[in-house]
């Protein structure tokens, strides 16, 4: 039976996008340690939003997505270093993986989009053959990986999200009976500013977590857990 798909936080999306991307952008240094991760958490470049994750950040979405299976600890060395599962956990082909990948780190795209995005990881011959992979993971019998979002206004395509971290904005309302013209009438800075918000919210709580959890151990005592 194939398992369920855990609902991702920002952060464990932004660590599992950034394993998942080093693999084939910078194979000499993979598996990555802790450091190189946080680096390429943070990097300026192809990330929306940017982060400013701590080492303890970082290292509880570790943790937690090594719960999940989806991160693998390597042993043998001196520092310690992460890869990712995905391929296994998920059962996908690897094209679909780079795919997740560049919509894990980017955010939505358009097939076209992907095709140039990904071109470092793997080479698509054209935009419909990201589009067939893109229908896979979007039709795949375990529960859609990916959704394609109503075309904007005035553009060509409609972009696709991926589904790690839960239903986009537009499935929420439709879900909760709000008319589909509603999430239209947020402007995309406001729904990026929110992202942004929800992000370092979730930083900043995992990183009370780390610091508790140290306190906690200095003392002698049991944290709350």
């Amino acid at each position: 039976m194939t398992p369920t798909v855990p609902t991702l936080s920002a952060v464990e999306t932004r660590v599992l996008g950034v394993l998942a991307e080093k693999q084939r952008t910078v194979p000499d240094s993979y598996p990555l340690s802790l450091n190189a991760l946080v680096a390429g958490c943070n990097q300026k470049t192809s990330r929306n939003p940017l982060m400013e994750l701590s080492d303890a950040e970082v290292q509880a979405a570790l943790d937690s997505l090594k719960g999940y299976s989806l991160v693998m600890e390597s042993s043998g060395s001196r520092v310690a270093r992460y890869e990712h599962n995905v391929e296994r956990v998920l059962r996908v082909p690897s094209q679909s993986t780079i795919l997740l990948t560049v919509l894990m780190l980017r955010g939505p795209q358009t097939a076209g989009e992907l095709r140039i995005a990904s071109e470092r990881m793997h080479n698509f011959a054209d935009i419909s053959s990201v589009e067939a992979f893109l229908d896979e993971l979007a039709e795949r019998p375990a529960g859609a990986l990916v959704v394609k979002l109503a075309r904007l206004p005035g553009a060509r395509e409609s972009r696709w999200m991926h589904l790690l971290s839960g239903a986009p904005v537009e499935q929420v309302f439709e879900a909760a009976g709000t008319p589909s013209a509603a999430p239209a009438e947020a402007s995309l800075g406001e729904v990026a500013a929110l992202k942004l918000n929800v992000a370092r919210l979730e930083s900043e709580v995992a990183a009370l977590k780390a610091l508790t959890a140290r306190i906690c151990s200095e003392l002698g005592i049991e944290g709350a857990g």
